[in-house]
């Protein structure tokens, strides 16, 4: 049996700051392993939690299109931290997908960050609306949302992931 890696990574020792950049080759790999490992730990969310965002990336890849749509990833001194998505969903609508922060990193106020770099990039691109999915127990997040302006849509109790939950569409005009 092998050793757990472990989810809570401590952040590299530098003083360099953390930037955003566009998604590379392993990225996309790296954005479905941990949001699987995450969740599973602090959730309770079984693999097919997994299984999905598997998908989300595997279409990310296939359909991307340069201009319209983005990954971003945060990183300091080489170490990913976070990342966030902007896919089409219309022409005047896009989706803000796969947020994820790192345990080590909660607290700098990168969910902010990458939530605002990600509305950003989907006014610059033309769209005049975002949505976005997520569940009610995400607090963190859904304080992000709340925060930058997001309202709450649309909500239902649903069985999911191996637990119960409510899933929530939030929108925002840009």
């Amino acid at each position: 049996m092998t050793a757990a890696r472990p989810l809570a990574r401590p952040l590299a020792e530098t003083t360099a700051p953390i930037t955003l950049r566009p998604h590379q080759p392993g990225d996309i790999g790296w954005i479905i392993s941990r949001h699987g490992a995450l969740y599973a730990a602090e959730w309770g969310w079984d693999i097919t939690f997994e299984a999905l965002v598997a998908e989300i990336g595997a279409q990310f890849i296939r359909e991307f299109r340069p201009g319209l749509e983005c990954c971003l990833i945060a990183e300091r001194a080489g170490q990913r931290l976070g990342c966030v998505a902007v896919v089409r969903v219309a022409a005047d609508t896009a989706k803000l997908r796969l947020l994820l922060v790192e345990p080590a990193a909660r607290g700098l106020r990168l969910g902010q960050r990458l939530v605002a770099a990600a509305e950003d990039f989907a006014r610059a691109a033309g769209y005049t609306q975002m949505t976005l999915w997520t569940q009610s127990c995400l607090l963190a997040a859904r304080r992000i949302y709340a925060g930058r302006g997001w309202v709450l849509g649309e909500s239902e109790a649903v069985r999911a992931f191996g637990v119960d939950l409510v899933s929530e569409v939030w929108a925002k005009p840009l």
